[in-house]
């Protein structure tokens, strides 16, 4: 199986979300590290908050990514203009 048939049928998943100091060069605390797998593709990334903030937040950008694999989904609100009757 290719690298593209794996990653056309695997979303995206949260891997995993755990404490770690603060990346190189910022200040603070309650600094996570997560992980974004999809097949092959990793993302990592850092995030500053309460634990249920960042596992919320990080669940919507894995949301969002597996929307992004279909096309974008906008909404739209149609509104039929009837036309003017000519006299």
């Amino acid at each position: 199986m290719s690298d593209e048939s794996v990653t056309a049928s695997n979303p995206y998943e949260i891997v995993s979300v755990e404490k770690t100091d603060p990346p190189p060069g910022t200040e603070g605390s309650d600094w996570y590290h997560y992980v974004i797998a999809q097949g092959p593709n990793i993302i990592r990334g850092y995030r500053q908050g309460a634990l249920s903030a960042v596992k919320s937040a990080v669940a919507e950008v894995v949301e969002q990514l597996n929307q992004r694999r279909f096309g974008k989904r906008a909404r739209v609100n149609l509104i039929t203009i009837p036309k003017k009757k000519k006299s």
